[in-house]
């Protein structure tokens, strides 16, 4: 499969199988790593695809248990153009958060990194307080992008986060970070901070790549979570069928 929108080509492939008879609704779709086989994709791309079905109805999530298929008409489900999985858009933060990073580390004004800081100083508060907008997240990283003095850098920067914040997908995937407990991670931030500062170009690049590969792993692992105990689920009722009386 080719295409810059991958997880909802297996969304609609998915979803044409339920419509075709393939999961008739009540049945438990396959284990993750078998509809990643089947489609020749990655399982994070899985991931997407059965959050996207989800979102339109098609299918439930229920915890420790599996997705099941709850809508015989799955087949009519299609997705919006403008909602581009999470996990690319991450991709492309790395690519290009990371090099404003380094940018901003040699042009930042003195006033601006001190601005900087106080939004660092937001985010602590906003952790405390348990505030699930994370607006002091999105302020730190455009800020950085707007301490390049880079018009272009800005521009996209800017339509990053807008892709992030309009994602349907992104968001049910950042609703179950929240609910596996993480938040922004403040030592992260303030080692981008401390690189901008000492006007270290490769040391704040490298920060925010780090970080970012970290937020990666944030959505891996709380997507993960539901698709390992699936699958222990599984593992424990074929042991029960095998079991000697």
């Amino acid at each position: 499969m080719q295409g810059s929108r991958l997880y909802q080509q297996v969304a609609e492939k998915l979803a044409a199988a339920i419509a075709a008879g393939d999961y008739p609704p009540g049945t438990r779709l396959p284990a993750e790593r078998k509809l990643a086989e089947r489609f020749e994709v990655s399982r994070p791309t899985v991931r997407e695809a059965i959050i996207a079905l989800e979102l339109a109805g098609c299918v439930e999530v229920k915890g420790g248990s599996g997705v099941y298929v709850v809508d015989a008409e799955a087949g009519s489900f299609k997705p919006t153009d403008t909602d581009i999985g999470p996990f690319e858009i991450l991709q492309a933060r790395i690519m290009f958060e990371g090099e404003a990073a380094g940018l901003a580390a040699r042009e930042m004004s003195d006033k601006e990194v001190a601005e900087l800081e106080q939004l660092l100083q937001e985010m602590i508060a906003e952790n405390a307080t348990d505030a699930k907008a994370e607006v002091a997240d999105e302020k730190f990283h455009l800020h950085i992008a707007r301490g390049t003095h880079n018009d272009a850098v800005v521009s996209v920067c800017e339509h990053l986060w807008q892709l992030r914040n309009s994602s349907t997908v992104s968001a049910r995937i950042l609703e179950k970070v929240r609910q596996a407990g993480s938040k922004p991670r403040i030592e992260e931030h303030r080692r981008i901070l401390e690189a901008i500062k000492r006007r270290d170009v490769e040391g704040a690049r490298n920060a925010m790549r780090d970080h970012l590969q970290r937020v990666v792993q944030q959505l891996l692992d709380a997507t993960e979570a539901e698709a390992l105990e699936a699958a222990r689920r599984e593992v424990d009722a074929a042991r029960q069928r095998f079991a000697l009386p």
